[in-house]
């Protein structure tokens, strides 16, 4: 049962715990370094989806396959994704990060492609209509359009089908939310960070319950739907900023 918590004291931990963990040496270890280490726009949110769409299980193993994703890239992917040959995508040969193995890896790079040369790349898509959620619930039939890759269909999260699509909504916040402090990018504008909705993994649910932020049991959508209704009570204007206090509770200090 959670520990009753006034609404001035959830506040006040969030705002704390968002101060902690919202700095420059949190990136070293979570898998936003790998974007960080590109400076063009294209690069960095490439990188950013690929790494975010591998983005569970051990955090030091994400890492480290996302390094191994953009070494096959030849560390320039926005140029790789859209320039690529035949001949260059035989030459990638392995990889695999739990259930996401290298025929997705490759479906991935045509997709991306057709993404960028028909849409106008991920940014744009994110952004065809004004309301955010269905602009969620959309993206997977952007990103598959024109092929049948059955298997791969599971890494892309489905919000119309109950999905938390934590991994969709952090990469979302990666792009979108611009702060002081560095970690975030905030390099999208045509997405109002307001409209963001909470990463939810098991983690910071664990957190947000603690507090009394959550009752569906459930890490679903409408759970992300709840918990980002009562993050707002708290900023209006940036309430996925409370991800870093969220999930600094659950992993880093352990306290739930």
């Amino acid at each position: 049962m959670a520990q009753s918590y006034s609404s001035s004291d959830i506040k006040n931990i969030l705002e704390e715990k968002y101060r902690l963990f919202n700095q420059k040496t949190f990136i070293e270890n979570d898998p936003i370094c790998i974007p960080h280490s590109f400076s063009r726009k294209e690069d960095i949110e490439i990188s950013a989806f690929l790494t975010s769409t591998i983005a569970w299980g051990n955090r030091k193993s994400i890492i480290n396959n996302a390094k191994k994703m953009m070494l096959l890239l030849e560390n320039s992917p926005y140029d790789f994704i859209i320039n690529h040959t035949t001949e260059d995508l035989k030459k990638i040969k392995h990889f695999s990060h739990r259930t996401f193995n290298i025929e997705d890896f490759l479906n991935f790079i045509h997709c991306l492609k057709s993404l960028y040369l028909n849409h106008g790349g991920l940014e744009q898509v994110f952004s065809l209509k004004q309301n955010h959620e269905q602009n969620l619930a959309a993206f997977p039939s952007y990103f598959f359009e024109g092929f049948d890759h059955l298997r791969t269909f599971k890494h892309v999260a489905k919000i119309d089908s109950g999905s938390a699509a934590k991994r969709l909504n952090m990469f979302l916040r990666w792009m979108v939310r611009k702060d002081d402090f560095g970690v975030d990018f905030g390099i999208w504008h045509n997405i109002n960070m307001a409209n963001l909705f909470i990463p939810l993994d098991v983690h910071s649910g664990r957190s947000a319950r603690s507090l009394g932020l959550l009752h569906r049991k459930q890490n679903d959508w409408k759970a992300v739907l709840e918990l980002t209704v009562a993050l707002r009570s708290f900023d209006s204007k940036d309430p996925v900023k409370y991800d870093f206090s969220l999930f600094g509770m659950g992993v880093m200090e352990k306290i739930i």
